[in-house]
């Protein structure tokens, strides 16, 4: 069940009993492990124990389903969805993000059928009828907090709210769309800001405020920043992720670049700088097509949040086909894998020591 209200916070309450359906699609029920939010008490001794609770998230880059207007439709997105339907796009990395508890993508785009094409070099409008890709793949969350979720006008982010809203998708944008959600017991604050919007980045420390005051106990910030096409943060981007977590971020996800940046270790909560590309719409031949998904396992102990490395890299391709974008994200194999890799490595090791785990 999915509850939210209209002041500055978006409430939400995730059960498993809870369906929600677009078309004859049914929603992903979140995994309650039996061991979570629950208090164990040993009866001979009456003695309460703290629960240990544990979260996994996957997070993932751009996702923009829509083809521009002014782009070719024949190698578009929406060709794509026309010949294999919505189920084609994530069928590859699906089991991925059904082993988690919570998968966040950054939705660069529109869901509607309504409101004018801005003035602007790309704009991304795609049919309500593709949130079916998300659902379908169990992704349960997107960040709109980008420089494309209002391509058509506001009217055209509305009309995305609600088409994710009614496919049971939670979403995140600014402090009036703050999520808390409980999942395996534990509160989660689903934080968005656009970076790249003057105004909104003033109110950065405001909505990790926000989430934590509505007892959000792990706060994810989604961040869309940077440069396009730079394979490292700028000191800005460095300086806004330190700051934060400093405020009570508990991992920052970023993402605008397009490609891959490195990973940093802040004060014991992670930083994905920029995650690239990801189930793309924006672009049939980019030219650099390498990905890779996030993993973090949080577990919160009595107390509090442990300060773990339980984290995975996933190496993937933006398209199963070379040469050219499928909009269809694969897990990379053999060398591909390897060179991916080393790539992530090398822009990791220049923003500090730390090492990581890649699947």
């Amino acid at each position: 069940m999915k509850i939210q209200s209209t002041g500055t916070l978006t409430i939400a309450a995730i059960v498993l009993t809870a369906v929600a359906t677009v078309g004859s699609f049914t929603a992903k029920k979140l995994k309650t492990p039996e061991s979570a939010s629950q208090i164990n008490i040993t009866e001979s001794e009456g003695i309460t124990e703290s629960p240990v609770r544990t979260l996994t998230v996957t997070a993932v880059g751009d996702c923009t389903f829509a083809t521009d207007d002014y782009a070719s439709r024949d190698l578009g997105f929406v060709s794509y969805a026309e010949r294999y339907g919505t189920d084609y796009f994530l069928k590859n990395v699906k089991g991925i993000f059904s082993e988690d508890d919570l998968t966040i993508v950054n939705f660069e785009g529109t869901l509607s059928d309504r409101g004018e094409r801005e003035n602007k070099q790309f704009a991304f409008r795609g049919d309500p009828s593709y949130v079916n890709a998300l659902t379908s793949s169990s992704v349960e969350a997107a960040n709109l907090a980008n420089n494309h979720s209002m391509d058509y006008g506001s009217i055209s982010l509305d009309d995305t709210k609600m088409y994710l809203d009614k496919a049971g998708i939670l979403h995140c944008r600014d402090t009036d769309d703050i999520c808390i959600t409980e999942i395996n017991g534990i509160k989660v604050g689903l934080v968005g800001i656009n970076y790249l919007n003057t105004d909104m980045k003033t109110r950065l420390k405001t909505a990790i405020k926000s989430a934590k005051d509505s007892g959000a106990e792990i706060v994810i910030l989604s961040i869309h920043w940077g440069v396009e096409k730079a394979t490292a943060p700028g000191d800005e981007e460095i300086k806004a992720a330190h700051t934060a977590i400093d405020c009570g971020a508990d991992l920052v996800i970023g993402t605008h670049p397009h490609v891959l940046q490195g990973f940093e270790k802040y004060k014991g909560r992670y930083i994905c700088y920029s995650l690239g590309n990801f189930c793309f719409g924006g672009n049939n031949a980019p030219s650099d097509m390498d990905t890779a998904i996030f993993r973090q396992t949080f577990t919160l102990t009595s107390e509090g949040l442990a300060d773990d490395d339980a984290v995975t890299i996933i190496p993937c391709r933006i398209s199963a086909s070379d040469g050219y974008n499928d909009y269809c994200p694969t897990p990379a194999q053999g060398d591909t894998k390897t060179r991916i890799e080393n790539k992530i490595t090398q822009y990791t090791s220049a923003l500090g020591d730390l090492t990581l785990n890649f699947r």
